[in-house]
């Protein structure tokens, strides 16, 4: 996903998604490869796939690069 200024990785590399749907809501979880790094997010099932791993993302990177990865 890039390089920083420190030479390593800017954020997660490989990403796994984990969906499960609770009612009228879907829990996801977004895990970097590397690190076993994990986050959850819980979005409506009306939102799409694809809006529901980019906030998932967004919360790994921003998990990651706090220094929880």
């Amino acid at each position: 996903m890039g390089w920083g200024a420190d030479k390593k990785p800017a954020g997660p590399s490989e990403v796994y998604f984990e969906f499960t749907q609770i009612g009228a809501q879907m829990r996801v979880a977004a895990i970097d490869a590397a690190t076993g790094t994990e986050v959850i997010i819980i979005a409506p099932v009306s939102a799409t796939q694809i809006q529901m791993q980019n906030l998932a993302l967004a919360k790994l990177k921003r998990r990651m690069e706090q220094g929880g990865g």
